[in-house]
Order: C-alpha cells, then structure tokens, then sequence
C-alpha cells in the first residue's frame, strides 16, 4: 500500500517497441488508399506535365519532340513594361496631338518591332503613372489576362457565394412546415451537370427572347434592356459569375447547415438570458461557432472558382475578345487547337504551382486565426 504522503508517479510508462510498431503500422495501412490515390491522379500526372513542358512537343506533328529546357516557362512568364515617348514633329520638335488635344503615342505593335530586345513580345495593358505612359508586354499575354479573371473570379465568387450559403442554411435551418422541400429546391443545382446549367443560362441570358431581358422589361416598363449580356466584354464576366454562385451556392449551405445544427442550444438560452437580440447572437454566437466550417467553405471555394472552364467554355468561349478568357481555357487552347502540347503542360503546370500557393497561404492565415482562443 502507498503511504500517506507519498507523491505519485505520474509519468506514463514508455511503450513496447512491438506496440508502437503495430501504431504505426495500422497508421501506414488506413493512410495508404489515400496517398496511392494522390500518387496516381495528382503526383504522376504533374511530373507527366512537367516532364513534356520541357519539350517542344506538338500533337500531329511527323518531327520527333526537341528538349527545350525552360524555353516554353520563359516565353510564358516574360514580361516587360516600357516607357512610351510621345510622338514628335521631326521638324519643330513638338509634341503631336490629335483633334481632341490628346498626345499621341507610338503604336504597340510598332514599339515592340524597333527594338530587338522586346523581340516575341505583345502588348498586354497600358497604364498613365506619374504623368507618363507605360506599355505592359508579354511572351503571352492571354495567359496573363486568364489568371487576372481567374484572380477576378475568386475574389467576387468566394465571398459572396459564401454569404448567401450562410444566410440560406439560417434560413432552412427554421423549424417551420416544409423547410425540407427548400432545402432540396436549393441544392438542386449542384447535382445538375455545369453543361446543362450553361446551356440553359445562354438561353436565359439571349438578348433577343432571352428571359432576363424580358423580365427586367416588364418590371421597368420597358425601360431596362435588351442587354447583350454575353456579347457585351463588360457584362460577360459577371453573369458568369452570376450564374456560378447560383449554381454552387447550394453546396455550401449544406456544409453551413451541418456546422449550425452542431452549435449547442444552450449557448443561445445564455445569450438570451444575456439580453442578446438576433443580431447580437448571429455575430457573437453563430459566427464564432461557425468559424472552422467557414475556414472549411472559403478554402474549398476558393479551389473550386480557380477550376472555372466549363460555363465559359460553353457560353463565351472566352470571349468577347478575352473578357472571359481562363487559364485552364488557354491551356486546352494551345494542347487542342494549336497543338502545341509542351506549351500547354507548362501553362498548367505554372497554374498548378500558384493555385497550391494561394492554398497555402490561405492555410497559414487560416491557421493563425485558428491559433487564437
């Protein structure tokens, strides 16, 4: 018998070897289907791209592929910006100006062709910055307008389909008659195939006998439309945008509903008892009870809106002149119209590496607030 006084051991005994030898064992065997299945989908598939970025590869082409080291990377990630002089009288030595007393420039096309340092170059922006004029060129700079929407996308897509998923799993979460029907009327565009969503929007959005256009008249009385709101470059990218939250907004309710069913009922009889009014519940209750599932729903999103190539592909095919144009649609672009396979496993494989970026930051932010008690 221990004596009085006697101070416990508290210290845990170490382990068998054999024991921690079968811990791992069953650890290896219950991880192994999921990293057989990223080695088999993700790992080898990329080192397959990168592999064949490093040659000139072209599909139909009689020429055996050439190794090119990083020529296809440096033609897609060059990029130049180059003062522009304004055009001068080569007699007196003024600047020229046209009707309206704007000065004139040298063109793009013409810049880029005088110098050979600027040789494979296109113009991609220009911009006014302390009073002077710049040119943005690129070796591609179709790849640079693609990830500037994709960048575009996510950040209008992630936070607003994320709000209205919230705000539809408060409200189907209600102890009311009838709440599952809604629920199932509000998920019912996620199970549908993106194709037949596009198809269906395109004709929605059709300028002529489209249905948009026809309700925004008669609520107007006439006033508003007809709006050509896939062939106009600054309409395209929000209605697909538009039609993107719609169609997976339901995804993310689901996910909400689950994390609002898991807050305990108590914490809101103490909050009641508190004085809190709805609003005061929302933001100091669901909210911070909500906070690893909304770390859950904007990663995944954000993931999800870098993915976007089906809606456009099928409604603008990036256009009109590139207001929609993606990333992923440039790459299936150069692997399927122009060939050029070795070209397009680099534009993925660039994509791939930023996208796992901007996921690991979002991790470590993420990470941090999680830190916080």
């Amino acid at each position: 018998m221990r004596r009085s006084g006697e101070k416990t051991d508290l210290k845990r005994r170490p382990r068998p070897p054999m024991e921690r030898i079968k811990e791992n064992a069953v650890a290896w065997l219950m991880l192994a289907p999921a990293a057989i299945g990223l080695t088999i989908f993700l790992a080898i598939p990329f080192l397959m791209a990168f592999q064949l970025s490093l040659t000139d590869t072209r599909l139909l082409s009689p020429n055996p592929p050439q190794f090119v080291g990083l020529g296809n990377y440096r033609q897609l990630l060059r990029i130049h910006i180059i003062p522009m002089e304004p055009l001068k009288d080569p007699v007196t030595g003024e600047i020229q100006r046209d009707e309206d007393g704007q000065v004139l420039y040298p063109r793009p096309r013409t810049l880029l062709r005088s110098d050979r340092r600027y040789e494979g170059l296109q113009e991609l922006a220009q911009f006014h910055l302390f009073g002077r004029r710049f040119l943005v060129a690129a070796g591609d700079p179709t790849f640079w307008k693609g990830l500037t929407n994709n960048f575009y996308f996510a950040l209008v897509v992630v936070p607003l389909q994320s709000a209205f998923a919230l705000l539809l799993a408060i409200l189907v979460n209600q102890k009311i008659r009838g709440v599952n029907l809604f629920r199932a009327l509000y998920f019912m565009p996620v199970v549908v195939p993106m194709v037949v969503v596009a198809v269906i929007w395109f004709f929605l959005y059709n300028p002529g006998v489209g249905t948009i256009n026809a309700f925004l008249k008669a609520v107007s009385w006439g006033r508003l439309g007809p709006f050509n709101w896939l062939g106009d470059p600054k309409l395209a990218f929000p209605s697909i945008m538009l039609l993107s939250i719609w169609q997976g907004v339901g995804f993310q309710m689901v996910i909400f509903l689950a994390g609002l069913q898991e807050i305990p009922s108590e914490l809101y009889e103490a909050a009641e008892v508190d004085g809190c009014n709805e609003i005061q519940k929302f933001f100091f209750v669901t909210l911070p009870q909500l906070r690893n599932t909304t770390i859950f729903v904007v990663v995944a999103t954000t993931i999800l809106a870098f993915q976007l190539f089906t809606q456009v592909q099928v409604m603008t095919g990036g256009g009109p002149g590139e207001a929609t144009m993606t990333t992923i649609l440039h790459a299936v672009r150069e692997g399927r119209y122009q060939l050029r396979a070795g070209y397009a496993s680099a534009i993925t494989v660039v994509f791939f590496l930023i996208v796992l970026a901007v996921s690991l930051v979002q991790r470590a932010v993420l990470r941090e607030e999680r830190a916080i008690e």
